[in-house]
């Protein structure tokens, strides 16, 4: 049989409409098939054409278990090339970033440049001469940047990146509008948080208005922070599935209510002039509704999270395991602004940070309960009975609803079954 025929329907069976079952974050047999059908198969995001800013800036990135090296050659283009040697299969690069016009791998010396091509070999003879072996580092096929952002898939051919990120593309767009030069970066640096849990559990978490008032509130109270009252059943804020997977915590309509620019960071006008000033001066008067709208809290399927001040990339290590990379976003032109950029999310999801080390207790908590026999099912109905259709046609629920989480599992099971 092909694999098409034995597992055709199985996972329409796992992911129903309400309710998802326990094996699909304890199956590894699940997690052999979501590498093949979803990691190597869609549009992955790895990174940020701001890590790679000039020819021959290199970073290692992963998609999957794939450990691949993220380069830009000397006419600009950023290329993504799987790090393993073309002889033996040794790995070429160690460095976690540096900038270098070829790679050498240390097991027999063979090089090559940082498109993958294969530049030279020692003692050459043996191979009847120099140029006689076609060879040459593996390179993703496809690789494509929106608002800086870089994706990649194994596919050679497949859905447009435009067509993969449909509505969340604007999301990104609003990000990049917060910078008085139209860009956003991720140059502070990324921390790796490791946690003993399915990938799919942190994905679910990152849309998820239902928990912060709980997971959270002893920071909300200690800080006197205004979140809370964001994630409550008098919220205007919505949650929104953006379809492809995508979802959105949309709190603009409380940000707008209170109509303070610059509210939905914390901080009033006077701590950040010069951003603020910058600001008017490119945008005039829409400027005002970017600094009170801010910026977006958005998951793009399956493994990009920004969450206002920080972006998070989900690396999926094992079935139980899974690594979050997290930086500070950071917007061009704006250094007031990124110092407290910065500062806000080194304590939010730093490696004290308190924010995410109570996310991570509840993934592992959930983790570890999951593996329990019954009840066999996961429960995803909250707010199902009072889903309604925006004005732009996407399904919005009440910020305390899982419609973003059942539009993730929605676009995952279309994927799975697709063999």
């Amino acid at each position: 049989m092909t694999t098409r025929e034995t597992t055709n329907g199985k996972y329409a069976d796992l992911v129903q409409e309400t309710r998802v079952h326990g094996s699909l974050y304890t199956d590894p047999g699940i997690f052999a098939d979501e590498l093949a059908r979803i990691w190597y198969r869609t549009w992955v995001c790895v990174g940020h054409t701001s890590e790679v800013a000039r020819p021959g800036d290199y970073v290692r990135k992963s998609i999957g278990l794939q450990d691949l090296i993220m380069t830009r050659s000397r006419d600009g283009e950023v290329n993504l090339l799987v790090n393993r040697c073309a002889h033996r299969g040794a790995t070429v690069c160690e460095d976690l970033r540096g900038n270098s016009s070829a790679f050498r791998c240390p097991y027999h010396g063979w090089t090559y440049d940082n498109k993958g091509g294969l530049l030279g070999y020692p003692y050459h003879q043996g191979y009847g001469g120099k140029n006689k072996l076609d060879v040459s580092m593996g390179r993703v096929p496809r690789v494509e940047a929106y608002q800086g952002f870089v994706f990649a898939s194994f596919a050679p051919d497949g859905p447009s990146l435009k067509e993969h990120l449909g509505g969340a593309a604007g999301e990104l767009d609003r990000l990049s509008r917060l910078s008085p030069e139209g860009e956003s970066e991720l140059t502070a640096g990324w921390l790796r948080h490791r946690t003993h849990t399915n990938w799919k559990m942190v994905m679910e978490n990152e849309t998820d208005g239902y928990h912060p008032q709980f997971v959270h509130g002893s920071i909300f109270g200690v800080t006197g922070s205004p979140i809370g009252a964001l994630y409550s059943e008098k919220s205007t804020a919505v949650t929104r599935d953006l379809g492809g997977g995508h979802s959105e915590n949309d709190l603009r309509p409380e940000f707008r209510d209170r109509a303070q620019p610059l509210g939905w960071f914390g901080t009033t006008e006077d701590k950040v002039p010069d951003y603020v000033a910058r600001m008017r001066a490119r945008y005039g008067e829409q400027a005002e509704e970017i600094l009170i709208d801010g910026a977006p809290h958005v998951a793009v399927f399956p493994n990009l999270f920004i969450a206002e001040i920080s972006v998070f990339m989900i690396q999926p290590v094992s079935v139980s395991e899974t690594i979050q990379n997290v930086t500070a976003v950071q917007l061009k032109g704006a250094p007031d602004m990124n110092r407290r950029l910065l500062s806000q999310s080194v304590g939010s999801v730093g490696p004290a940070g308190m924010l995410l080390a109570d996310d991570a207790e509840m993934y592992e908590r959930s983790q570890r309960g999951v593996n329990g026999n019954l009840p066999e099912w996961l429960a995803l109905r909250r707010g199902a009975h009072r889903e309604r259709t925006d004005d732009q046609g996407y399904l919005v629920g009440d910020v305390t609803d899982e419609t973003g989480i059942r539009g993730f599992w929605s676009q995952y099971r279309t994927v799975m079954e697709e063999g």
